[in-house]
C-alpha cells in the first residue's frame, strides 16, 4: 500500500467518530493558540514599550538623586534631594562636558488641579525651555515654557490631551483660559500632542510650569527631581555617563564612584531591563502554554490506544494478508500526525485571531511571531509521531491468531 492510500485511509477511519477525534485534538488546539497569542502578546507588548520609551527622547540620559547600579558611574546609598540646579548649570557650562547637547532639569510632583467644575490630580512638571527638546515634545497648540518664564517666575501652563479631556471635556480651544494649580491661578499657553502612556508613565496625563514657578510657590522645594540630558550621539552614552558622573562626584564632594548619591541612567539601560522583563514574562507564559500541549499529547495517545483496542481484528485480518509491521506502524502514525497536524492549524487560526481581537479591544500593537506559527506545525507534527509511535508499535507487534481471536 503506498503512502497516499495510508493517508486516504487513516482520513476515513477518523471521520468514522468524528466526536472522539474533535475532542483528542482539542487539547492540541488550546495548546497550540495558546503559545501564539501569548508569545505574540509578549512581542507586541515589548515592541510597544519600546517604542514609547524611545519617543521619551533621543540619546537620552537621566539623572536621578539617590543611588543604584547604572550603566557608567555606580554608586551606593545616598539622599533623595541631592540634585540641584546649579548641578544642570555646571554640567551644562562646564569644558570638561563634551558629550552632552541639552540639559533639561526639572521637578516633579503631583497637584489638584481644577478648572470651573471640573478637577484632576495629576502630575505638574517644572521644567525649562530645553525641556521640550530633550524629551522630543510636540506642541498642538500654544507654545511651551520659555527661559523668560523661568526667571520672572511666571504662572503659566502647559497642558497634556488626557488633562484638556479631564477638564475641559477634550476641548483644545483654551489657550489663555486660567486653572488653579494648589490654589494657585495658571494661564493655559499651550497642549501638547498626544504621546501615549498608560497609569503613572503617561505621557499625555501632566501639566508643565516653569521650573521655579513649581520649586518656589507649588512646592516649597530648593533641589531638582531629575536632570535630562540629550548626548550628542547614542555613540557616546557610555562616555556622557562617566563624564557626568565624575563632574557631580566632585561638585558633591566625593571621592569614588561607590559614594555617589545619584544616578544616572540611559535609554539603553531602560530598554535591556525592560527586554528582560519581558523576555521572562513570555517564556513563563509559553512554558504555562506548552502544559496543555503535552496534555493534547497524552490525550492522543490515550485516543490511538483505545483505537488500537477496537481495531485489533482488523489489524489481525491486514497481517494474516501479509501487511508488514512498517506499514502497520506507518498507518497509525499518520493518524496520529493527521490529529496532531489539523489540530496545529486550527490552534494557530485561533491564535491569531484571539490575538488580533484582543489588540483590536485594548488598541494595542498587533505583532504577529512568525517564529512561533512555524514552530507550532513542527510542534504539532512532532507531538503526533511521539506519542502516536507506542500505540502504532502496539498495534504492529500484534500476533496475528490473538489478534483475529480477540473480541
Amino acid at each position: 500500500m503506498n503512502i497516499n492510500k495510508l493517508i486516504v485511509t487513516s482520513f476515513k477511519n477518523l471521520s468514522i467518530n468524528k466526536l472522539r477525534t474533535g475532542l483528542a485534538m482539542l487539547g492540541i488546539i488550546i495548546g497550540i493558540g495558546s503559545v501564539i497569542a501569548l508569545v505574540s502578546l509578549g512581542q507586541a507588548t515589548q515592541s510597544d514599550v519600546q517604542s514609547r520609551i524611545q519617543s521619551l527622547g533621543s540619546n537620552l540620559l537621566t539623572i536621578s538623586p539617590g543611588s543604584q547600579t547604572s550603566g557608567g558611574v555606580r554608586g551606593a546609598a545616598g539622599g533623595v534631594t541631592t540634585l540641584t540646579f546649579d548641578d544642570a548649570q555646571a554640567i551644562s557650562s562646564s569644558p570638561q562636558i563634551t558629550t552632552i547637547n541639552n540639559v533639561a532639569p526639572a521637578y516633579s510632583g503631583r497637584s489638584q488641579i481644577i478648572a470651573g467644575s471640573n478637577n484632576t490630580n495629576t502630575s505638574v512638571y517644572g521644567v525649562t525651555s530645553a525641556y521640550v527638546s530633550v524629551r522630543q515634545i510636540e506642541l498642538q497648540l500654544g507654545t511651551f515654557i520659555t527661559d523668560n518664564d523661568v526667571s520672572t517666575h511666571a504662572k503659566v501652563a502647559v497642558l497634556g490631551p488626557t488633562v484638556v479631556d479631564d477638564l475641559f471635556d477634550g476641548n483644545t480651544n483654551i489657550i489663555g483660559q486660567s486653572i488653579r494649580i494648589n490654589g494657585a491661578l495658571f494661564t493655559i499657553i499651550g497642549v501638547t500632542k498626544e504621546k501615549g502612556g498608560s497609569g503613572m508613565q503617561n505621557q499625555d496625563d501632566v501639566i508643565y510650569v516653569p521650573l521655579t514657578t513649581a520649586q518656589k510657590q507649588l512646592f516649597g522645594v530648593d533641589y531638582l527631581s531629575s536632570i535630562y540630558l540629550e548626548a550628542i550621539s547614542s555613540d557616546v552614552m557610555i562616555r556622557a555617563q562617566n563624564q557626568v558622573g565624575y563632574l557631580l562626584l566632585s561638585r558633591h564632594n566625593l571621592d569614588t564612584p561607590a559614594e555617589a548619591d545619584f544616578t544616572i541612567m540611559s535609554q539603553a539601560d531602560i530598554l535591556e531591563t525592560i527586554s528582560e522583563v519581558s523576555g521572562t514574562f513570555t517564556t513563563l507564559l509559553s512554558g504555562v502554554a506548552a502544559i496543555s500541549l503535552l496534555v493534547g499529547g497524552i490525550g492522543i495517545m490515550n485516543i490511538m490506544l483505545v483505537t488500537v483496542t477496537e481495531r485489533t481484528r482488523e489489524i489481525g485480518l491486514r497481517k494474516a494478508l501479509g501487511a508488514k509491521k512498517r506499514i502497520i506502524i506507518l498507518q497509525f502514525l499518520i493518524e496520529s500526525v493527521i490529529l496532531t497536524f489539523t489540530g496545529g492549524i486550527i490552534g494557530v487560526f485561533f491564535g491569531i485571531a484571539g490575538f488580533y481581537l484582543y489588540t483590536v479591544i485594548s488598541g494595542s500593537t498587533f505583532v504577529l511571531s512568525i517564529s512561533s506559527v512555524f514552530l507550532a506545525f513542527v510542534v504539532s507534527t512532532a507531538i503526533g509521531i511521539l506519542f502516536g509511535w507506542y500505540p502504532a508499535r502496539r498495534a504492529a507487534n500484534l500476533q496475528p491468531i490473538e489478534a483475529l481471536r480477540y473480541e
